[in-house]
């Protein structure tokens, strides 16, 4: 191959395989795209960051929302905020495009997590945060949806649902399907839209410590500058003594 042409080849090869990386070529690929996806950032005192991150057409099938799944349809960001509000909690909304369809990004601060049961997206789910004993105990389990389907909406069959805790002290116990915990204690469990939708349930449960790994991080940052401290002045008594005694 000459050597012109084989220039221009490789920068192009090179930009596809990069494109290949981000993308996952196959479907699954490092950053893996979800039709719904919910998160809960819990604390150790019970209250949560809710971040819900859907595609219109998922809200519809599987919570029941009221919106036109046609991507050129127009969506009222306050009935949305409004779907996401109650008692307790608070919601910021915004909107974004892919792959052709209108997505939903909703994040929800509430004093509890068991109140968010009684926010009509988050409904389909109990929670039980048991804080009285050693470990903390944390529960939920995801019934069936309350959706229907909509005229229009075509599925592929690969769409994931995906449920995620980001938890704030080191865990003892937990059953996510993958025995792992990602970085910055992360747990995750799926399930392929189709069994979502059939009413498959998902159950979640985890044991942690009581204090959060800041604030273990804080005292042992702290135990430290203090060794350190008691360490200096011991050092500059015993010189102060020795030189008295010279």
């Amino acid at each position: 191959m000459p050597f012109g042409v084989a220039g221009r080849v490789r920068p192009r090869a090179l930009v596809f395989l990069a494109l290949c990386a981000v993308a996952g070529c196959s479907g699954g690929g490092v950053f893996r795209q979800y039709e719904y996806e919910e998160e809960l950032y819990l604390a150790v005192d019970g209250s949560v960051t809710a971040n819900v991150n859907a595609s219109v057409a998922a809200l519809v099938a599987l919570r029941g929302v009221d919106l036109d799944p046609d991507p050129r349809a127009r969506i009222d960001r306050e009935q949305v905020r409004a779907l996401f509000q109650g008692p307790g909690a608070r919601a910021t909304i915004s909107l974004a495009r892919r792959d052709r369809r209108r997505f939903v990004h909703a994040s929800v601060r509430a004093e509890s997590v068991e109140a968010l049961s009684k926010l009509a997206p988050f409904a389909w789910s109990t929670y039980t945060f048991d804080r009285g004993g050693d470990p903390f105990r944390f529960r939920q389990v995801v019934g069936p949806p309350s959706g229907v389907q909509r005229d229009g909406v075509q599925w592929t069959g690969g769409e994931i649902v995906a449920f995620r805790l980001h938890l704030p002290s080191e865990i003892v116990f937990h059953n996510a399907p993958s025995r792992q915990v990602a970085r910055g204690n992360i747990l995750e469990w799926e399930q392929p839209l189709a069994e979502r939708r059939a009413g498959r349930p998902v159950e979640i449960e985890v044991h942690l410590e009581r204090e959060s790994i800041l604030y273990t991080t804080l005292l042992l940052f702290g135990s430290t500058i203090v060794a350190a401290a008691a360490s200096l002045l011991l050092a500059v008594w015993w010189i102060a003594r020795r030189g008295a005694h010279t």
